[in-house]
């Protein structure tokens, strides 16, 4: 009879916990869903010696089979006539943190997902989702030991995300973009 009762008591256990994980997987996909789909915008992206320079920028943001990916790209239009593009996709994945997301940029000999490591001048990734708002930041350790880290807020709008943009060095900002970057 004691036996009984432990495994039952053990299985309503498991099976709580069961309903627990697939509750907030799903919490999470309901949060991201509002965020899915491409968007584009230009802007001009002032720089902290004072100059600025214009930028197209797209994000697309997706769900995946254990969290969500997010691609952005920029082309910058330098003086000369010339475009310079840089893209970057980074998969988040849910942590014990609630909407607190980690990169998943790299997987280790036993095939999980890790973050980069920023001792080695490779940047810690992570997200996280406030309200209306999907952050993503970026930390760099400098050769010197000292740091950079960027700031990317997009925020859900009639139409389409308003993207803030801030990167600071040491303490000091670098760079800052805002605009509005329109539904495809």
């Amino acid at each position: 009879m004691r036996v009984s009762r432990q495994l039952t008591s053990g299985c309503a256990v498991a099976l709580a916990a069961a309903f627990l994980v697939v509750w907030a997987a799903q919490a999470m996909a309901g949060d991201i869903a509002r965020f899915v789909g491409s968007y584009a915008g230009s802007a001009e992206v002032s720089s902290a010696d004072g100059s600025s320079q214009k930028r197209d920028m797209s994000v697309k943001i997706s769900k995946t089979k254990q969290g969500f990916e997010v691609y952005w790209k920029t082309s910058t239009y330098r003086p000369d006539g010339s475009t310079k593009e840089k893209a970057y996709t980074v998969e988040f994945v849910p942590s014990d943190r609630g909407d607190v997301f980690s990169s998943a940029m790299k997987r280790n000999v036993f095939g999980h997902d890790v973050q980069l490591d920023p001792m080695k001048g490779e940047p810690y990734v992570w997200s996280r989702i406030d309200g209306d708002t999907l952050s993503v930041y970026s930390l760099f350790v400098t050769e010197d030991g000292g740091y950079e880290i960027q700031q990317f807020n997009r925020t859900l709008t009639e139409g389409g995300l308003d993207l803030d943009y801030k990167s600071v060095r040491n303490g000091e900002v670098q760079r800052t973009v805002s605009t509005f970057l329109k539904a495809q």
